[in-house]
């Protein structure tokens, strides 16, 4: 019996060090593709029409869709930066989704709104509808007051009302630089095919200084949480959505920032209010309805567009952000797993859904009892000191290697953190996250299969959205 536990630990140690093998070689080709495609993207920009699309009657309007629960003043930087955007013909929507405190008042008193009569058709069936505000003083400004229905039903409510063939959702704790959407749409009129979705880059909030509802300063958070989730957010957007994109596989677009074809959204039936992360499930179906009706179209990830955007500023926040994430992810691959290595729907189902299935859902399962099977073994003596070391390396030292190889990206391109003090301690910070940092995370997306499995998805989201104003 002792003789097949061991066997059985050394056979798992094996397995994961082949898991992490893998998922590192994934990792390596998706950080080699990024190194080629973001300076090629730099240069290509450098020469894209942004002047001519900014005045140009062919550029398509944009509703842009606030979805705002309990925001208070915090929503009203979020709004300015949307009515201040270097865009030909744009409308900003504000859906108060049943606030519980004085959102709707202070919209009210801060724009002198009134309360108007609007035709509005339930395309996509939502919660009822309370009320429409609007001032003439800013005609592109329209709040809608609903009862509360969930970020998805605030978004599909917003859909409904809007008048543009596009729509671009916001979070409410977002700040949108003047020239991203215009960038988005210029990346859009520019492709061959189709694009029906869309998504930019999200950045850190927190540390920057702002005056009058805009960034005059950009600096690093005071809280060591918040720059962890800097180096988080430039390896997550420089490598890994900018190689899934050459490689025409985006199937996330940040909700904080995102841009969709109105008509798209609508055909196949809205946001899901079941699920807990609407913005990755919505690309899925997207996906899926393209391939089944063989359709040209494209879903992109663009670098150069950037919003900024408030993180979680103590652990609690950010376990109940990642667990939340992490359930979405999971709900995600479950509802579409007759994909999963499905050659009817192409590249998507043969390549990209087994890696978002293995290399992102299932590695913080592989992970946790990955370091337990592995210290256990060393501890009694199961498995060599020279085995132990190369788990190490490949589990954590080369988790160094891919935050550095963002930095240095970031730095080499964007350059949006100008100090050399900025590089130096986002540098420390990517050494420093893997250990400990990243190890928690894990946990925290390991949490988030306990959730599914017992059912507790809805409680950790309804949870979540209590909080938002304390996360902000």
């Amino acid at each position: 019996m002792k003789a097949m536990l061991i066997l059985a630990i050394v056979g798992f140690n094996y397995f994961v060090g082949i898991f992490y093998g893998i998922v590192n070689v994934l990792y390596t080709v998706l950080v080699s593709i990024a190194s080629i495609s973001v300076p090629f993207h730099i240069r290509k920009i450098k020469y894209a029409p942004l002047r001519e699309n900014a005045s140009s009657t062919v550029t398509s309007p944009v509703s842009v869709l606030i979805p705002a629960f309990n925001e208070g003043e915090i929503l009203f930087r979020t709004i300015q930066s949307t009515l201040d955007l270097n865009f030909p013909d744009s409308e900003t929507i504000v859906i108060n989704d049943g606030s519980t405190d004085n959102t709707l008042d202070l919209l009210i008193d801060r724009y002198n709104l009134r309360k108007i009569d609007l035709v509005y058709r339930n395309i996509l069936k939502t919660e009822p509808v309370r009320g429409f505000y609007y001032t003439k003083d800013i005609p592109n400004l329209l709040v809608i007051d609903k009862e509360r229905g969930g970020k998805s039903d605030a978004l599909n409510c917003g859909v409904n009302a809007s008048r543009s063939p596009y729509i671009c959702s916001v979070d409410a704790d977002t700040i949108m630089e003047p020239d991203s959407l215009l960038r988005l749409m210029t990346a859009v009129m520019e492709s061959p095919d189709p694009v029906v979705a869309c998504g930019g880059v999200v950045r850190v909030m927190n540390g920057i200084e702002i005056e009058n509802n805009r960034i005059t300063k950009i600096a690093l958070p005071r809280k060591a949480i918040g720059i962890f989730q800097i180096v988080e957010y430039l390896r997550g957007f420089l490598f890994g959505r900018v190689g899934l994109d050459t490689i025409r596989g985006t199937m996330i677009l940040s909700g904080a920032f995102s841009m969709f074809q109105k008509q798209v959204i609508v055909d196949v039936g809205g946001f899901d209010p079941n699920n807990v992360c609407e913005d990755m499930e919505i690309v899925v179906r997207i996906h899926k309805q393209r391939r089944l009706q063989k359709k040209p179209y494209s879903v992109r990830f663009i670098t150069d567009p950037i919003c900024w955007t408030e993180v979680p500023e103590t652990l609690r926040q950010l376990a109940r952000q990642r667990r939340r994430w992490h359930l979405g992810l999971i709900q995600t691959m479950m509802k579409y797993k007759t994909m999963l290595f499905n050659p009817r729907y192409g590249r998507v189902g043969v390549l990209i859904m087994p890696y978002y299935f293995f290399a992102e859902m299932l590695s913080p399962l592989v992970e946790v009892f990955g370091y337990a099977a592995m210290i256990g073994a060393f501890v009694g003596g199961i498995i060599s000191l020279k085995f132990f070391i190369l788990f190490l390396f490949v589990a954590v030292f080369y988790g160094i290697f891919l935050s550095l190889a963002s930095i240095f990206l970031e730095e080499m391109t964007y350059k949006r953190y100008p100090a050399w003090e900025h590089l130096f301690t986002l540098i420390l910070f990517g050494v420093l996250e893997n250990f400990g940092y990243r190890q928690i995370n894990s946990f925290w997306r390991f949490q988030a299969f306990l959730q599914y499995i017992f059912g507790e998805s809805k409680w950790e989201y309804h949870r979540q959205e209590e909080n938002v104003v304390d996360a902000a």
